[in-house]
């Protein structure tokens, strides 16, 4: 298992700082987003942690050990823009790349098949890779970036191209590997994938994080106190009244008679069930936490206009 610590690290190209004293700690087995506008940085903080380039101040750890080429190894990288030989048949490509990675060509063999099983594209073993679609291509690239099971995966936009069927396959994957002790990085513009994978994330807006932390956390201190709320009843009259209680009372109907839909801001949810209780009869009752895509947008618009 594999912990990485990114303390204080700056990185300029000419006059534009891409990063500004970063400092991220990532936990070992875990599934951790580094999020963002495009520019934010995140590109450059993932090339310092493949070594292709180097921070100007500040350093890397892995497991406490500064970054250095023999972590190579332990990492496998998907970047955002794939890259296969296109006149290459696809299962020689697949085993040329695992050798690559320090695997013996029957071992390798043996591993893809499975890999190729799994994703079915088993039938696309003797094809060149100019014939597979822009989704059997991802996968393929997707099997030669974990074939070498490194401790470090970093994936860039991992689900683009996908359909919905093989977006959660790939997802099962990368949950299935966090479990089996990779540390996962992932980098995305899918807010829901964010919600759906990750346990913790960074938000990096021009150079500099502006929020960390674990997901769940991180949504229960942007809680605005929504709640849903269906209710039962002939007399819509003392439901509107609420509305000179709380502001922003929503009252939409629902496609069942008598029942009415309402969204309501509260911070005492206790006083609200006893005043809806007197209006009607309650069918449901629930507290809605803003999403990670609302919270993504707020906090960047904020340090935007602050700055």
């Amino acid at each position: 298992m594999t912990k990485i610590s990114v303390n204080e690290v700056t990185k300029k190209y000419a006059d534009h700082t891409a990063l500004d004293r970063m400092c991220i700690d990532i936990p070992e087995q875990c599934i951790y987003g580094l999020l963002g506008p495009n520019g934010a940085g995140k590109t450059t903080l993932i090339r310092i942690l493949n070594q292709i380039t180097a921070p100007d101040t500040g350093e890397v750890l892995i497991n406490g050990e500064k970054l250095n080429q023999n972590h190579v190894a332990r990492i496998g990288y998907l970047p955002e823009e794939r890259g296969l030989y296109k006149k290459m048949k696809v299962g020689e490509q697949a085993i040329y790349l695992a050798e690559l990675k320090g695997i013996k060509k029957a071992e390798a063999k043996k591993r893809l098949m499975e890999w190729f099983e799994k994703f079915e594209i088993s039938g696309w073993w003797d094809k060149k890779v100019e014939e597979l679609s822009k989704g059997m291509q991802q996968k393929v690239q997707f099997i030669t970036t974990i074939i070498h099971e490194p401790d470090i995966l970093i994936f860039d936009e991992p689900f683009s191209g996908f359909d919905p069927i093989n977006a959660n396959l790939l997802k099962e994957s990368i949950l299935g590997l966090r479990d089996k002790g990779a540390t996962v990085l992932l980098s995305t513009h899918n807010m829901a994938s964010v919600e759906e994978l990750c346990d913790s994330i960074t938000l990096i807006n021009k150079g500099k994080s502006i929020l960390q932390g674990r997901v769940s956390d991180i949504k229960r201190q942007h809680d605005t106190h929504k709640r849903e709320i269906i209710i039962r009843t002939e007399n819509l009259q003392p439901i509107y009244a609420l509305g000179d209680t709380y502001n922003n009372i929503k009252v939409e109907p629902t496609e069942v008679a008598n029942e009415t839909k309402l969204t309501i801001h509260s911070e005492s949810p206790a006083d609200l069930l006893n005043q809806l209780l007197q209006i009607g009869e309650l069918v449901s009752f629930k507290e809605v936490l803003p999403s990670m895509n609302d919270i993504f947008i707020q906090e960047v618009q904020s340090k935007n206009q602050a700055s």
